[in-house]
C-alpha cells in the first residue's frame, strides 16, 4: 500500500512538472508567434513615397500627428520658423531607426529643397537661404525609421508662403511677407491651430 501511495505521488509530481513545462513551452511559442518583446507595427506602409523615395506610413486620423508652421522675418534679413505640433514629440539625435507612434523629426523644405532636419520646434533661415521673391516653406513629419507620417494617403505637413522684398528699415512686415501655416500643395495636414483638418 505504501508503495502504491509513493507511486501515485511520484506520478502526480511528474504530471505537474510536465504540464508546467509544456505550459511554459506553449506560452513561449505563443509569445514568439505574437511577437512579444518586439514592438508592434505602427500604421501601414504605403506604396506612395516622397521625392527622396521614403515610404508613407499611414496612421488613423484620430490621434495622428499634426503640424503647423509660422515663418516670421527677423531684424537681420533672415526668417524664424516656428512649428506648432500636436500628438507628436521630437526624438533626440541618436534614436534607434524604428517607427514609434507620434515620434520622430521634421524635414524643412524651401521650394521643395531640403534645408534642415529638425529635432526642435524652432529654426532660423538665414537671408542667404531665402533670397528675394516668393517662396514655399514646408515642414513634413517623419518617423525615426525615415518613413513619412501620413493620414488619408497624404503626408503630415504644413506649408507657408513667404515673400522676400528689399529691406526697408522703417516698414513693418506685411501679410504677404509674414508666412502663416496652411495645408501644403499636396493637401497635407495643416496647422492644429487653424481649427480644420485637411483630408
Amino acid at each position: 500500500m505504501a508503495w502504491t501511495g509513493r507511486l501515485i505521488t511520484a506520478l502526480a509530481v511528474c504530471g505537474v512538472l510536465l504540464a508546467g513545462s509544456a505550459g511554459c513551452g506553449s506560452r513561449a511559442a505563443q509569445e514568439e508567434e505574437q511577437g512579444a518583446g518586439t514592438p508592434s507595427p505602427v500604421g501601414k506602409l504605403l506604396e506612395a513615397r516622397d521625392d527622396e523615395g521614403r515610404p508613407y506610413r499611414e496612421v488613423e486620423e484620430e490621434g495622428a500627428p499634426e503640424v503647423g508652421v509660422e515663418v516670421t522675418p527677423d531684424t537681420d534679413g533672415g526668417w524664424d520658423v516656428r512649428l506648432r505640433i500636436r500628438n507628436f514629440r521630437f526624438s533626440p539625435d541618436g534614436t534607434a531607426d524604428q517607427a514609434v507612434p507620434g515620434r520622430g523629426l521634421a524635414h524643412l523644405y524651401v521650394n521643395d529643397r531640403l534645408v534642415a532636419l529638425l529635432r526642435t520646434p524652432g529654426h532660423h533661415l538665414s537671408a542667404h537661404t531665402v533670397r528675394r521673391g516668393t517662396h514655399q516653406v514646408t515642414v513634413r513629419l517623419y518617423a525615426d525609421d525615415d518613413s513619412v507620417w501620413a493620414v488619408g494617403g497624404k503626408p503630415v505637413e504644413s506649408t507657408a508662403d513667404i515673400t522676400v522684398s528689399e529691406p526697408s528699415p522703417t516698414t513693418a512686415p506685411t501679410e504677404t511677407e509674414r508666412g502663416t501655416a496652411g495645408p501644403g500643395p499636396a493637401g497635407g495636414r495643416g496647422s492644429p491651430d487653424r481649427g480644420r483638418r485637411a483630408g
